[in-house]
């Protein structure tokens, strides 16, 4: 059984009818002559009615070979083309049956009702009105008649659709189109003039599917493609672009416009999947560069400028370059407010430079466009509780070191600090607790940014060294209970958790 499309099982509900119709008008041709073609015949007309199209359509050609002169045979394979959908067969063969037998009226009405549907309207026309003139059933008469005023309408419309175009109302020019194309649904031109008018009314998506009908109406349609090509291209979509390009191509090799589109279309492609290459190679400085390129190859498309720069500001953030993401982030978002990844993008890049705010808001604003995104989640509850430790104690901070330093940076930016307030270095009694309470964080912040599993914990927006943050594993914080007093006694730069000598000058 072949698959029946829904166009065809309408067709299908009139096959019954048809057959009768067939069987009227079927005047013995070839009384006998040929058993084989009338069995082939026979065989087609049972295979059309139980719906076994294919099966039908080989019994039909074969009756067709057998007998060249036999209309019934043609009758019959255009009634199956119909029922399966193909009505660009069907043409052809009902002409065939009008040259052979020019009174058989319901192959002429039939005929009228294709050419109408493919737009020919000057051709449908002309067989509504020899329909008319032939001695036609009363209802062969009614249908040719509402055709025909049909197909008046539809000329009346298509010239003011044109009018409309050419005035370049392009909204009104596509109400008229809408009702032609709901009558001649196979007209490739109609939707061509509607395509054109989408582009203009920059409605794309609708522009795409009706250049993708007329693809396939006009054989050979090399013009649907290279549009869709340059359209998906405006868009932004290389891939999509590449591929309808090369679709021109295969039908004409030497096509000036689509060759030359194709070269600039390639270079682009090249460029970017390079550039995506390097970024799952985490080489992100190499691939801001390729997209720089890329911003230079084609400068004059805003969606591939935009595209680059959403790569380009997720780079940065990921390489860390603190400053020029933020930079490239907010001008994607200047012309994109609602960019998910360049929100996410500037967020963790504000989360590098302590912006813990400003990275709530991006995280927030992200959340709104994509509700579902575990990223987004997870980054706003730990920029929430990198703001809450912000406004406790930082231990970066204290030393005066980045989030990104190194074990030997913290050690020596520790020992610089742990020198300038010892509290033996004040006499002042005010001065001297001063200075204890800043020791004791400096020797804290040594602690837990030293070791790599507090770090991580406390990077993660938890202070192992504060009791209250603490989620059930509090053994870290003991070392500094007594504050000042512990350290009585005891030199700080020799045993115990600090073991580093110093030069007193």
């Amino acid at each position: 059984m072949v698959a029946i499309s829904p166009v065809a099982h309408k067709l299908l509900n009139y096959v019954p009818f048809l057959l009768v119709l067939i069987d009227l008008r079927y005047e013995g041709v070839n009384g006998g002559k040929d058993g084989g073609v009338e069995n082939h015949l026979e065989m087609g007309k049972k295979l059309l009615a139980a719906g076994q199209l294919a099966d039908a359509l080989s019994h039909f050609h074969a009756a067709v070979d057998g007998d060249p002169k036999n209309y019934m045979a043609y009758y019959r394979r255009a009634t199956v083309y119909l029922a399966m959908g193909k009505s660009k067969s069907a043409l052809p063969d009902l002409s065939k049956v009008i040259e052979l037998k020019p009174d058989f009226t319901s192959a002429r009405l039939q005929r009228g009702n294709l050419l109408l549907k493919h737009g020919k309207l000057d051709e449908a026309e002309r067989d509504f009105k020899k329909v008319l003139k032939s001695n036609p059933s009363s209802r062969e008469e009614q249908e040719a008649q509402s055709q025909l005023k049909k197909s008046d309408e539809i000329q009346r419309l298509v010239g003011q659709a044109q009018s409309d175009f050419t005035r370049r109302d392009y909204g009104s020019a596509v109400s008229h189109l809408d009702i032609i194309i709901d009558t001649c649904v196979w007209d490739a031109d109609s939707r061509e003039m509607r395509a054109e008018c989408f582009v203009q009314l920059g409605e794309m998506g609708k522009a795409i599917s009706d250049l993708k009908a007329a693809s396939k109406l006009k054989s050979d349609n090399t013009q649907a493609f290279y549009k869709l090509s340059t359209i998906y291209y405006n868009l932004g979509d290389h891939e999509m672009s590449l591929n309808e390009v090369r679709e021109c191509l295969k039908l004409d090799p030497d096509h000036k416009q689509c060759f030359s589109h194709y070269k600039q279309v390639k270079k682009l492609n090249k460029q970017i999947q390079a550039a995506e290459e390097l970024i799952q190679q985490q080489m992100y400085s190499d691939a801001v560069s390729k997209y720089e390129s890329v911003m230079k190859t084609e400068p004059n498309v805003p969606q591939f400028i935009l595209n680059a720069k959403e790569r380009m500001c997720h780079c940065l953030s990921k390489d860390q370059q603190t400053a020029k993401a933020i930079s490239v982030c907010s001008e994607v978002l200047k012309a994109d407010p609602q960019n998910v990844n360049a929100l996410k993008d500037r967020a963790e890049a504000y989360l590098q430079d302590d912006q813990y705010e400003e990275a709530i808001k991006d995280f927030e604003s992200a959340k709104e466009h994509s509700e579902n995104d575990r990223q987004i989640k997870e980054g706003l509850e730990r920029a929430q509780r990198l703001l809450k430790q912000s406004q406790k104690r930082d231990y970066y901070k204290i030393l005066g070191v980045k989030r990104t330093a190194q074990k030997k940076e913290i050690l020596k930016a520790y020992r610089k600090l742990a020198q300038q307030w010892h509290p033996d270095n004040f006499q002042d009694a005010e001065e001297k607790k001063k200075a204890e309470k800043k020791f004791i964080d400096i020797a804290q912040a040594k602690e837990v940014l030293t070791d790599p599993e507090m770090r991580s914990k406390f990077d993660q927006g938890e202070d192992p060294m504060d009791p209250e943050s603490q989620q059930g594993g509090g053994h870290h914080h003991h070392h500094f209970h007594g504050g000042w007093e512990n350290f009585q006694g005891f030199n700080p730069f020799g045993s115990g958790p600090f073991n580093f000598k110093f030069n007193f000058n």
